[in-house]
């Protein structure tokens, strides 16, 4: 890992062990910041306070090379590689840069991509353990999932058919409620569909009906005045021929014709006027019989007239509601008919998903009841799991419990059993419960340990945890805090065994750690005027002995201080680790 512009540390290259890594130094030097480095590329919020003051970015670099079998190497290699990362040798490159405005860029394999992606990869790569993932820790949900890790495939198996089963059901309930609401809707439209077509059933109009009645009644109410214009006419037009009232049209046409007729066969231009005037004569004698019929024919008829006046009124109010005239409201009838055939059809898919959700009910439920006994089973075998590593790191006589508890709620689970509260991961409550000695309360750990006892739960945790797939790389920061003496050799022996397995970094200031660790990090601080550099330098022989005879003593040069520590390094040997002393 490369480090630079980043809070003390102007520029620092570090390169940890495949095993176990401590990283050690004075207070204020800046070894958090080295895990806080780490942190960034996982993921971590990027923060402008960081950056180490005039610098122009803040960058850290890292380079992984997970081992090719290990399940997490695998996954996080393949996601980088989606995300457009270029492998080198089998290894990834990640960084992360700062900008003093708080901005950040990730990058993985030299392409740039979003820091979700780049602590999804890194994440999947580095677990990152500090003080505050211990009150982390605290929390039920965590303390579930915790449970649920070291449970292994059949647990985290079955948690993911019950979580593929409630996102199944919501997912169900949720078009169930969507259709109920359709179905509302399409009934109050249905209504208003079937009163419509009711009202067109009931006035039943015809083709053309519309202007059939307007011509009808406008007969109808100008009768007299129809008749008397029609007989009129053909008083004018034929009358008496010659009587009283004077001359007729016909009469004068047919004296015309008498005048004609006695110069034909003489002109013939004069022969096709007069042929003109005799058609005329005959028309206007058709017309005038025409009119006399209609004249005749034309008579009052109050009762149809009311009728044709109440059929108008309905025909009217039909083409008020649905249509210009009665041919849009034959074309509105006719598309609502098809309308309301369509409404009608979701009762069915309510039907079959109703029987769908209550077959799943009864699925989730089985699940949930499974689910509870498997983390059961598991949370007696995570808690001697955990009492085995306690006693080895001196708390003989204490105990760990997972308990697990079922959520209560009346409501419980629609359709169900009506008894448990379920949600996306079971109806469980996990609870971490410590008994620190022999006779002590079951209590929990937010309020049942101690800073040194929570420390030393959290490391025999998380060598439990290791057999059940944690990630390769462990980092711990200063977790041994509140720690000393025996349980302090204890933590380093513990340390130095999950590194047997793990690739494990741990900031420390216990020297009885730090003699087990593989390799030896110190982090060195130089102040010039008002700037402070860290930088970082790897110790071997003669320069780790000094390391750990200073934070035995907090004097380099003292001979008990070096022989405790030639101790320990002789300790460490014994076991196979330290090799870095050799």
């Amino acid at each position: 890992m490369r480090i630079t512009g980043l809070g003390v540390i102007e520029e620092a290259c570090l390169e940890f062990s495949p095993a176990f890594t401590v990283v050690t130094g004075e207070t204020g030097a800046g070894k958090s910041m080295l895990v806080t480095g780490l942190a960034l590329l996982a993921g971590a919020r990027a923060d402008s306070g960081l950056q180490r003051a005039g610098a122009a970015r803040g960058l850290v670099e890292g380079r992984f090379r997970p081992a090719p079998g290990h399940p997490h190497g695998r996954a996080a290699l393949a996601r980088a590689q989606e995300a457009g990362a270029q492998l080198d040798e089998g290894g990834l490159l990640a960084a992360r840069s700062l900008t003093p405005d708080g901005r950040s860029r990730a990058y993985l394999g030299g392409q740039t991509v979003p820091a979700g992606v780049l602590g999804e990869v890194v994440g999947g790569l580095v677990a990152v353990h500090g003080q505050s993932d211990q009150l982390r820790l605290l929390r039920p949900a965590e303390q579930r999932s915790a449970l649920d890790r070291f449970g292994g495939d059949r647990l985290l198996g079955l948690r993911e058919r019950y979580a593929a089963c409630f996102e199944e059901l919501g997912a169900l309930r949720r078009e169930l409620a969507h259709l109920e609401r359709s179905v509302q809707e399409r009934t109050r439209a249905a209504e208003l569909l079937r009163v419509g077509l009711a009202e067109v059933e009931r006035v039943d109009p015809r083709p053309g009906e519309d202007a059939q009645v307007a011509g009808e009644l406008s007969r109808l109410e100008h009768a007299e005045g129809l008749r008397a214009a029609a007989l009129g006419a053909h008083e004018v037009l034929s009358g008496n021929d010659g009587g009283d009232d004077g001359p007729t049209a016909l009469g004068l046409l047919g004296a015309a014709r008498r005048q004609l007729g006695t110069a034909r066969g003489h002109d013939r231009a004069l022969d096709e006027l007069a042929d003109r005037v005799e058609d005329t004569a005959l028309q206007l004698a058709d017309a005038a019989a025409d009119l006399a019929g209609y004249g005749t024919s034309i008579e009052a008829d109050p009762g149809r007239l009311a009728q044709l006046q109440d059929r108008r009124s309905a025909l009217t109010g039909l083409c008020r509601t649905h249509g210009c005239d009665v041919g849009g409201v034959l074309a509105w009838a006719t598309d609502a008919a098809t309308r309301l055939a369509g409404l009608d059809g979701d009762g069915p898919r309510i039907d079959e998903l109703r029987e769908r959700e209550h077959r799943l009910v009864t699925d989730l439920a089985l699940l949930a009841e499974e689910l509870h006994g498997v983390r059961v089973a598991a949370g007696e075998r995570f808690g001697a799991a955990v009492g085995a590593e306690l006693r080895s790191l001196a708390m003989p006589h204490a105990q760990v419990r997972a308990e697990v508890s079922r959520r209560e709620d009346p409501a419980g689970l629609p359709g169900g059993d009506g008894r448990w509260a379920y949600g996306a991961t079971g109806c469980d409550e996990v609870d971490l419960l410590l008994v620190p000695h022999a006779g002590a309360p079951a209590r929990p750990l937010a309020r049942g340990a101690s800073g040194g006892e929570l420390s030393r739960v959290m490391l025999a945790v998380e060598v439990v945890f290791a057999d059940s797939g944690a990630p390769p790389t462990l980092i711990f920061d200063e977790v041994d805090a509140g720690v000393g003496g025996r349980a302090a050799v204890e933590v380093g022996r513990r340390l130095a065994r999950l590194a047997r397995r793990h690739q494990v970094i741990c900031v420390t200031h216990l020297p009885q750690v730090a003699a087990f660790a593989d390799r030896h990090l110190r982090v060195v601080k130089a102040a010039t005027g008002q700037i402070t550099a860290s930088g970082v330098e790897l110790l071997d022989g003669e320069d780790r002995l000094r390391e750990l005879s200073r934070m035995l003593a907090g004097m380099e040069d003292s001979a008990s201080a070096r022989a405790h520590a030639e101790e320990l390094l002789a300790a460490a040997a014994a076991e196979g680790v330290g090799r870095a002393a050799a």
